[in-house]
């Protein structure tokens, strides 16, 4: 009888995780990815006024809101490798890393000033292409961030979203580096 009851237990644990995991589309849309484009690079603003107003603490607030809304680093790795990152610190696959070159302020990670501190006023993103396959998607093409002084920089991106267990899309691999110029 036991035995039985534990059987059904397992069966029905089972029944209500494939419930659940059936109770949202798997499948990214392109609306969800351009949504989550955006709110990246609203994110990134939003990082950067935080800063203005309230400097280092509050920015490093919004950013820990940011990585844990937007990236995957709650289901592992995330294969980040920001664009002025060089050497041995190159590849930000875990959160530490992330943070620090978004706000700076480790110091096992002297180099980073702040990619998101640098006064980002305006955002845009293009994608050279989009690739899609079920709960993932990549994209790849180009980000114009504009500082306060009106300058743009343009980087060469690519992002890889996968739709978490609760249908949101994380970031999982991110890519940017500036564009190549011939001397």
């Amino acid at each position: 009888m036991k035995k039985l009851s534990l059987t059904l237990l397992s069966s029905a644990v089972l029944l209500m995780s494939t419930a659940h995991a059936a109770s949202y589309n798997k499948d990214i849309t392109e609306a969800e990815l351009n949504a989550a484009q955006q709110a990246w690079g609203s994110a990134l603003i939003a990082i950067s006024q935080a800063y203005d107003e309230g400097g280092q603490v509050l920015a490093e607030q919004k950013a820990r809101t940011v990585l844990d809304a937007a990236y995957g680093y709650n289901l592992g790795p995330v294969l980040f490798k920001p664009t002025l990152a060089s050497g041995e610190q190159t590849f930000r696959t875990q959160y530490d890393g992330a943070l620090s070159y978004f706000v700076g302020g480790n110091s096992a990670y002297a180099n980073d000033s702040g990619f998101a501190l640098k006064g980002w006023q305006a955002y845009e993103f293009t994608n050279a292409a989009i690739h899609f396959n079920g709960d993932l998607a990549l994209t790849m093409g180009q980000v114009m961030v504009t500082n306060n002084a009106g300058q743009v920089t343009t980087v060469d991106k690519t992002w890889g979203f996968k739709k978490d267990e609760q249908g949101v899309l994380r970031i999982v691999l991110h890519h940017s580096s500036l564009p190549y110029r011939a001397n």
